[in-house]
């Protein structure tokens, strides 16, 4: 081997400073004075907008100019890039993995007491002005009327319409926000978010705690949300937990894909697409959903569960607080059961009456 090669594989596993780590993405040259790949020209990654101002470490944080169809589009921080670029110095693998378990028990702290919730993914790209938004905004609401806590990515779009829906009706809204180098904020309509560095970690989180899934339309992010939740009910992972495609138009080529071409070569079998529930009614969707958390799974109706002080769990225990709750909450509605199933009464369970049962995995 050439010493000029050798000494290369021998210093791979090598920290490496931000900026040469930063220097390898893109065209090369990228970051150099007066180079073409410099941020901002061509082939130099994501233009700066106008209201972007820099962040001590150089990299640009994105200001009032900055628009939703941008979340999550710029590289991950360097160490997060070197951790999934193979194997790394045995220090480095340790601090890394020990990091990533204390990422993963305060997620477990945070979110052990949001009560049984129903998990929303969608994009982050659509306007509130955009018909989709309004659809998630009802579904959200309607979730919340059942008495489920609202889950998402709490990210903008259609990920806020659905917290935002949960907030008009005194519901509860949580959001597990994802770090990306844009510093995105959660949304403003979550009592409770937590902010994770990995997005395995936040997809654990988003499927640990939910007893349903529902997908409005998106793109590659929500994608791979449910095909993962399909896999794990198809091999077991989790229980058959309803897992609902919202907007057939949206996702019928999707569907016709399943049936015509992965039913057909044998790769799924003609039981899987079927596990999908596509409708375009929210009405249906909660009422799905219902079904199955109080007939199949024994959830019912009832005060959510307290926290021990003695283990330190309080209130707002998660990186940031919890949002201000409206001054005026609707009072708590109790129900009984009737024929094995809640039966809420004035209109539904209030924010303080979540259905409640423990999950076999």
């Amino acid at each position: 081997m050439p010493r000029r090669t050798a000494r290369a594989t021998r210093h791979a596993g090598r920290p490496v400073s931000a900026r040469a780590t930063l220097l390898t993405i893109g065209t090369p040259g990228a970051g150099r004075k007066g180079s073409a790949g410099a941020p901002g020209a061509a082939g130099g990654g994501r233009a700066v907008a106008p209201g972007d101002a820099p962040r001590h470490d150089g990299r640009v944080k994105s200001g009032r100019n900055s628009r939703p169809a941008e979340w999550g589009k710029t590289p991950g921080a360097p160490e997060e890039i070197r951790f999934l670029h193979g194997p790394q110095t045995r220090s480095f693998e340790l601090g890394r993995a020990i990091e990533i378990f204390f990422e993963f028990l305060r997620g477990f702290r945070t979110l052990h007491f949001v009560g049984p919730g129903v998990t929303v993914f969608g994009s982050a790209r659509f306007p509130e002005d955009h018909p989709y938004y309004g659809l998630g905004r009802e579904l959200g609401a309607r979730l919340a009327r059942a008495g489920f806590t609202v889950m998402t990515g709490g990210g903008p779009g259609l990920m806020e319409a659905v917290n935002r829906g949960a907030k008009d009706v005194g519901g509860r809204s949580v959001g597990c926000n994802i770090e990306l180098p844009q510093e995105q904020k959660p949304n403003a309509y979550l009592d409770r978010w937590i902010t994770f560095r990995h997005f395995y970690v936040r997809k654990v989180m988003l499927v640990k705690y939910s007893y349903a899934f529902v997908a409005l339309p998106g793109g590659f992010g929500t994608l791979d949300e449910i095909f993962e939740t399909a896999t794990l009910i198809q091999t077991g992972k989790i229980l058959d937990f309803p897992l609902i495609l919202m907007v057939r138009e949206f996702w019928q080529p999707l569907l016709e894909f399943m049936e015509t071409r992965l039913v057909r070569e044998g790769t799924v079998d003609p039981a899987d697409p079927k596990r999908l529930l596509v409708t375009d009614s929210p009405g249906e969707a909660v009422e799905s959903i219902l079904e199955a958390a109080t007939r199949r799974f024994g959830l019912t109706y009832e005060p959510p569960i307290r926290r021990r002080w003695l283990l330190w769990e309080r209130a707002g225990l998660r990186n940031g607080r919890d949002a201000p709750r409206s001054p005026d909450p609707p009072p708590p509605v109790r129900s009984r059961a009737v024929g094995g199933r809640p039966t809420p009464a004035r209109g539904g369970p209030g924010p303080e009456d979540q259905p409640s049962g423990t999950r076999s995995r």
